[in-house]
């Protein structure tokens, strides 16, 4: 017999997560650990509670949705983050994504379809309401995706080790505003606005590795 897939449910709003704590709890194979009201609690209650799979709101007042799944996908966190928003927009999709979040469905989805996507998170499978999957189709294929050049790889192979822009002006023989420049550039072909999530990007496409 397998064992129940454990929960922990992230959302500023009591109702919602009373709603979600009822709903997997009389469901058959889930057991809901603990809650969350935001970003900074949560990582807090997964780093004691080491959940399965963490239910992840994004927009929340004290620390949002996505700065958490960075945080832990930084710290390595064993749990699988199944966004679970209101919001389908690029500005919400593809950061949370991009910080290394395994789903994302919206908070309309029906029952059934949460209860399938959370196995699958449990699983390691990526899970993408059709509205997401479609925006994110779009922008893999928008303009502004064009390859890093050989300088820009190097750069960011650096700032994937941690490496800060003077070390890497240093080591490159190039300026501190050369590094900036290249970091601009990149990020701009990689549509992401910090280093993390560039590296982040970059792994996803397989541009380091």
């Amino acid at each position: 017999m397998t064992s129940d897939i454990s929960v922990l449910i992230v959302d500023d709003h009591p109702v919602v997560r009373d709603g979600l704590r009822g709903m997997f709890e009389s469901a058959p194979g889930f057991t809901v650990l603990g809650e969350a009201s935001d970003g900074v609690e949560a990582v807090e209650r997964a780093t004691a509670l080491d959940p399965d799979v963490i239910l992840m709101d994004l927009r929340m007042p004290g620390g949002g949705g996505v700065d958490a799944i960075r945080e832990l996908t930084r710290s390595r966190a064993r749990a699988k983050v199944l966004v679970l928003t209101t919001y389908d927009t690029d500005s919400d999709t593809l950061p949370a994504i991009e910080a290394g979040a395994t789903g994302y469905l919206l908070k309309d989805a029906p029952r059934d379809e949460l209860f399938t996507a959370v196995r699958a998170a449990a699983e390691g499978r990526t899970v993408l309401s059709p509205a997401v999957a479609s925006r994110l189709v779009s922008a893999v294929r928008a303009p502004g995706n064009e390859p890093l050049s050989a300088r820009e790889r190097e750069v960011l192979a650096l700032v994937a080790k941690g490496t800060s822009n003077r070390e890497i002006a240093r080591e490159l023989f190039i300026s501190e505003a050369t590094v900036k420049t290249h970091l601009t550039h990149l990020y701009a072909k990689l549509g992401v606005k910090d280093r993390a999530a560039a590296v982040a990007t970059a792994y996803e496409r397989g541009i380091l590795g």
